[in-house]
C-alpha cells in the first residue's frame, strides 16, 4: 500500500539549487512540503562515481526527480532509490535544455507518449512508492489541449495517478532554459481544465507562482502547486506553508530561529570536511525584504567562499545586519 504523500506545496527540482543542502533548510522551515532533488540522469547514478543518491534522513517526504528514457536504466535507478528510502520518484518530461534533448529526456519525450508510459510502467513494476511525472503544456508547435490530453491519457492508462505540470508550453529549438521559464506564456486555465476532465487525477501545477495567495488561487482547482524559484529566491516564504496551506496550528519560526536550527547542520558539514559556500549560498535570501538584507548578501557573498570560513562568517554577517537595523 503506497503511502499517500500530502502535495497541497512542493519545491520544483532545480539543477546546482535543489541539492541537499537546500532541501535540509528548507525543512527546517516546513513540515509539510514535498522535496524534490535536482534532476539526477540514470547515467549518473549507473555509472557515475559520485553517490547521486545521498540526502539527509531529515529531508522527508523527499523525491528523486530521474532524467532518463530507457525503461530498464530508469527501474535499475527506480529500485535503487526505493530502497534508499525515497518517497516517490518523478520522471523529468519538462526540461528543455538541448543537453537533455540530446540525451533523449526532458520535455522531447512529450513527442513520444508511449515511450514515457513504457519507462513509468517498468519503473512501477520495481517499487512500491508513487511514480509520477512532471510535464509540461505542449512543445514547439505541438500545443494543442486534444496533444496534452493524449499524453495523459497514455500515460494514466499505465496507472500513474500523478501529474505536475509547468503550465508553459517548451520551445525545444532556440529559446534557452532561462528563456523556457520566461518567454512562453503561461495557462493557468489549460491546466485547471486538465483537472476537471480528470478529476480521478492528482493535478498539481508549477510556473510563476511567487506568493502563498497565489497557491491558494491555485489550491481551489487542483491538488497541489509547486513552486520554483521563488521558493528559492525568497525561501522564508516555506515558513508559513505548513500554517496556511496546510491547516496546521503551530507558530511561525522566525528567520533567526531558523537559522539558529541551521548552524549544527553547518558544522558537521564543515568537521567533516565541506566548504562553507556549499550551504550559504542557499540562504542568502533568508531575510529578503528585511532591513540590512544587503548587508547580509554582501558579507556572506565576500566571505564564505574563503579558505578556512567558518561558523562565525554567519554569526558576523547577521551582527553587521544588526547593526545596520539599529542605527
Amino acid at each position: 500500500m503506497q503511502t499517500q504523500l500530502n502535495r497541497t506545496f512542493s519545491i520544483a527540482p532545480m539543477l546546482d539549487w535543489t541539492d541537499r543542502h537546500y532541501r535540509y533548510f528548507a525543512r527546517l522551515m516546513s513540515a509539510e512540503v514535498l522535496l524534490y532533488t535536482e534532476m539526477v540522469t540514470t547515467g549518473a547514478i549507473i555509472h557515475g562515481r559520485g553517490d547521486y543518491l545521498a540526502y539527509n534522513q531529515e529531508e522527508h517526504p523527499v523525491a528523486l526527480q530521474l532524467g532518463g528514457s530507457n525503461a530498464a536504466d530508469l527501474a535499475t535507478c527506480a529500485k535503487l532509490a526505493a530502497e534508499r528510502g525515497y518517497d516517490e520518484i518523478n520522471l523529468n518530461v519538462g526540461c528543455p535544455s538541448d543537453r537533455v534533448q540530446n540525451g533523449r529526456f526532458g520535455a522531447c519525450l512529450m513527442a513520444e507518449p508511449t515511450l514515457v508510459a513504457e519507462c513509468v510502467d517498468a519503473m512501477k513494476q520495481v517499487v512500491d512508492i508513487p511514480v509520477t511525472v512532471k510535464t509540461r503544456i505542449g512543445i514547439d508547435e505541438q500545443d494543442s489541449y486534444e496533444f496534452l490530453t493524449q499524453f495523459i491519457e497514455t500515460v494514466k492508462a499505465v496507472g500513474c495517478n500523478d501529474f505536475i505540470i509547468h503550465a508553459r508550453k517548451a520551445w525545444l529549438q532556440g529559446l534557452s532554459p532561462k528563456e523556457n521559464r520566461e518567454i512562453p506564456e503561461l495557462d493557468y486555465e489549460r491546466v485547471y481544465q486538465l483537472k476537471r476532465d480528470y478529476a480521478d487525477l492528482s493535478i498539481s501545477i508549477n510556473g510563476g507562482v511567487k506568493t502563498l495567495a497565489e497557491c491558494k488561487t491555485h489550491l481551489q482547482q487542483l491538488d497541489g502547486v509547486m513552486v520554483g524559484r521563488e521558493a528559492y529566491q525568497n525561501p522564508y516564504i516555506l515558513a508559513e506553508v505548513d500554517q496556511q496551506l496546510c491547516g496546521i496550528n503551530k507558530p511561525v519560526m522566525s528567520r533567526d530561529a531558523v537559522l539558529e536550527k541551521l548552524l549544527p547542520y553547518i558544522e558537521k558539514h564543515l568537521q567533516a570536511g565541506g566548504k562553507l559556500n556549499h550551504i550559504t549560498r542557499h540562504i542568502i535570501g533568508l531575510f529578503q525584504g528585511e532591513v540590512g538584507s544587503r548587508v547580509w548578501r554582501r558579507y556572506i557573498s565576500e566571505n564564505a567562499h574563503k579558505s578556512g570560513a567558518g561558523i562565525e562568517v554567519v554569526t558576523q554577517a547577521r551582527q553587521e545586519m544588526k547593526a545596520v537595523v539599529s542605527l
